[in-house]
């Protein structure tokens, strides 16, 4: 059994991450800030944090801090002495990155530096999990795209992803310190509140509202369901074959928003949708190769769009959260039958 440090361990991937670590039969210490990006009036993010941690809150260490702070820190692994540690914490949104960007340069960048040089300096971590993102590409040339394809970030927060990645990678040629870096790609699921697409457009649909589609929808995105990139992250953590090395975790196919859209219109039959112009400042994506990751992790996500929509649905519906965001919880089809039939009964 291991001791790992989860940097944002309370947040939406850390929380399915460490699920995935108390499943192994490891102990996971959590280390979180509880920052929140979205604003509380139009956040779930209480409700959701709570969500996450119910059924592992008394099995994991939680302590409240931030990677900025390089004191509080080195105290925190200094008490601990973790063998891993899965680095998370941070600004977790692109489009909040370019326009808060002090905030993400000093979340991604100085808490990276900050647990590297604790490493550094008190030793005894076996290997550091860095999480960067699709996002260090830019635009995709060739698909699916391998882990060497040119990064030529597009905005704030792929830079200081890649920035980070560079620096990951400069402390462990420097100082010895191994190393697994870890791209992740439109990860979606149950509790996310950092209004990623994937989830305005459930919250949307269940709210009767309209999608936009920009571009039309022919944007594409490798969508990646939360409980694979948990998978990919503990076995990237754990692989003597993942050791300085570089994965794109993902599910490996690249799917538009209009077939998103088309997916949620089987659950919600009336729902509209409306066109809007592409921003020329997105990058241009699609699929990831996850051969690299199939090859030396043996990493095989189960969850394709259909399934983890339905998955998602799924836990917004029993939940709770439809009626904290006002909205009656729609009768499953199955249900409305059952009490067509038996009101012809009486």
């Amino acid at each position: 059994m291991a001791t790992v440090l989860l940097t944002g361990g309370a947040g939406f991937i850390g929380s399915f991450i460490a699920k995935e670590l108390l499943r192994k039969k490891h102990r996971v210490v959590i280390y979180d800030s509880f920052i929140q990006y979205i604003s509380p009036l139009d956040s779930l993010y209480q409700f959701y944090l709570k969500e996450r941690l119910k059924d592992i809150r008394s099995s994991v260490v939680i302590e409240r801090g931030d990677t900025r702070d390089k004191s509080h820190v080195a105290h925190f692994i200094a008490k601990h002495r973790p063998n891993h540690i899965i680095h998370l914490a941070a600004l977790p949104i692109a489009d909040l990155s370019d326009n808060n960007p002090e905030e993400a340069l000093s979340t991604i960048l100085t808490g990276t530096v900050n647990l590297l040089e604790a490493i550094r300096d008190i030793g005894g971590v076996d290997r550091f999990v860095y999480a960067s993102s699709s996002m260090v590409y830019g635009d995709f040339h060739l698909e699916p795209i391998k882990e060497n394809h040119p990064k030529n970030p597009k905005d704030i927060y792929g830079g200081t992803k890649l920035a980070g990645e560079i620096l990951t990678q400069a402390y462990g040629r420097r100082f010895g310190i191994e190393y697994t870096i870890v791209r992740p790609s439109a990860v979606y699921g149950p509790t996310d509140s950092n209004q990623r697409v994937s989830q305005i457009f459930l919250e949307s649909a269940f709210a009767n509202k309209q999608l936009i589609l920009h571009g039309g929808g022919q944007e594409r995105l490798d969508f990646t369901y939360v409980e694979d990139v948990a998978v990919g992250f503990t076995l990237a953590t754990f692989s003597k074959k993942a050791a300085n090395e570089i994965f794109n975790i993902t599910y490996g196919q690249g799917r538009s928003l209009k077939e998103f859209s088309d997916i949620l219109k089987n659950y919600f039959p009336n729902l509209k949708t409306v066109e809007l112009p592409r921003s020329r400042y997105r990058p241009k994506r699609g699929t990831l190769d996850i051969g690299k990751a199939k090859r030396l992790l043996n990493y095989q996500p189960k969850y394709n769009l259909e399934k983890g929509i339905r998955q998602y649905k799924k836990f917004i519906e029993q939940s709770g959260a439809l009626k904290l965001m006002g909205i009656k919880s729609p009768l499953h089809p199955l249900t409305r039958l059952r009490r067509k039939h038996h009101k012809g009964q009486s």
